[in-house]
């Protein structure tokens, strides 16, 4: 596990997510680490006070969901080198190895030291028999690694720890930057060059289990048999409320969609409320998480200082081409394959038969939106475990086929 380290341009601890004019993440951390994000409990048998719609949609910090925000300078194929921003919760079995203790007790997962030099106390990370497995997760478009947030807590917890969890920006979104060329083919090359970059020798690589929102969901379909053969063992492939046919005919309406949003919000507050009441998110405490990063400070209009963080209207020339394909190269993936949808009407016809013929899982959240993720984490995470618990390859049932084989 120390080959996760090389990658690391620098650490920063969970961010604040309430977005400052100035998009400092230093400010970030002082507010973190200042402490003062408790709030006292309220006396038994005494009401509660009333809360204001400011205190019901305030922002909820990152880093009660994940272990480390993480600054991964990556270097491409093509020797571009950008800066994504990760978010990450390792495996137990990793944590309990490392040194000195954890540090930041009051946080659900606490803050690891990722110095190499004091990992392991500079001895090689032993090899346990047992891969750890890694979750990696990509988000839909407009949207950002914060989406995961409550999926990841639960994930890890119902897990015990032998599931880690790495979800990410992608260009153009959340705080990575550089929102040129958003084709599926950069999207997806992305994606295998930070995990090379993360683990560069596959002998100590996780296995992978990739979970993929919407487009995340064609990024990771198209990164799987490139990551199987380059970078690390993927174990699993879930795709959470996309379907080929669906999507492409979607897309007719989707400039529709784009001018019934608004404009910009006048607070971070008024956004979380406003994916709220418009159900596009219906868990509240996930779109308080959420909802702040996919956001950004704006100067045009004095009424509106919040703008959307990501123009999807600019990415229009790259729609096809995210869904073009997205079903065979589904199916042809050599792993398990978990599909998961929020309405049994989106399947198309290849997916259908496929299903009938138990080439893939198939869950249906009839309680969920298109956000499932968001609307239904544990849900969500009591599924993906359930998968891995089928499908894992180190059980003694070595030679019976899997789901989705």
């Amino acid at each position: 596990m120390s080959a996760l380290l090389k990658g690391l341009h620098k650490q920063a601890a969970a961010p604040s997510l309430v977005p400052s004019s100035t998009n400092d993440d230093l400010e970030e951390q002082a507010e973190l680490e200042s402490g003062d994000t408790f709030a006292l409990p309220v006396p038994a048998l005494t009401r509660a006070p009333r809360q204001t719609s400011k205190q019901l949609y305030t922002p909820l910090q990152g880093s009660d969901y994940f272990a480390q925000a993480l600054q991964v300078e990556v270097t491409g194929s093509n020797e571009t080198t950008r800066q994504f921003r990760a978010y990450y919760t390792p495996a137990t079995s990793l944590r309990e190895q490392l040194t000195p203790p954890p540090k930041a007790a009051r946080q659900v997962h606490p803050e690891i030291d990722i110095d190499p030099a004091t990992l392991f106390n500079g001895v090689e990370s032993p090899k346990p028999a047992k891969r750890d497995v890694l979750v990696v997760c990509h988000h839909g478009a407009g949207y950002s690694g914060l989406s995961y947030a409550l999926f990841a807590k639960q994930l890890v917890q119902l897990s015990n720890g032998q599931l880690g969890v790495l979800s990410f920006d992608a260009r153009g979104h959340g705080k990575t930057a550089d929102a040129n060329d958003l084709s599926l083919q950069s999207l997806s090359r992305d994606l295998v060059d930070l995990v090379k970059t993360l683990y560069p020798e596959r002998e100590q690589a996780p296995d992978l289990l990739l979970v993929g929102h919407s487009m995340g969901g064609a990024v990771v379909t198209d990164a799987c048999p490139k990551l199987q053969a380059h970078v690390a063992n993927v174990i699993g492939l879930a795709v959470l409320d996309v379907v080929e046919g669906t999507a492409i005919e979607a897309l007719r309406t989707m400039n529709a969609y784009l001018d019934a949003q608004p404009k910009g919000f006048a607070s971070i507050e008024a956004a979380i409320e406003w994916h709220v009441k418009s159900r596009t998110i219906r868990n509240l405490e996930s779109a308080r998480v959420s909802v702040p990063a996919l956001l950004s400070p704006s100067e045009q209009d004095p009424a509106l200082p919040f703008s959307w963080r990501t123009d999807l209207r600019s990415t229009s020339a790259h729609w096809q081409g995210w869904f073009e394909g997205l079903s065979d190269k589904y199916l042809a993936c050599p792993t398990p394959k978990l599909l998961v949808l929020a309405g049994t009407d989106r399947l198309d016809k290849p997916l259908m038969i496929a299903q009938m013929q138990g080439k893939y899982q198939l869950v249906v959240f009839q309680e969920a939106g298109h956000c499932l993720h968001e609307d239904a984490p544990e849900r969500l995470a009591t599924t993906v475990l359930d998968f891995w618990r089928r499908n894992d390859r180190t059980n003694v049932l070595a030679g019976v086929k899997k789901v989705g084989q």
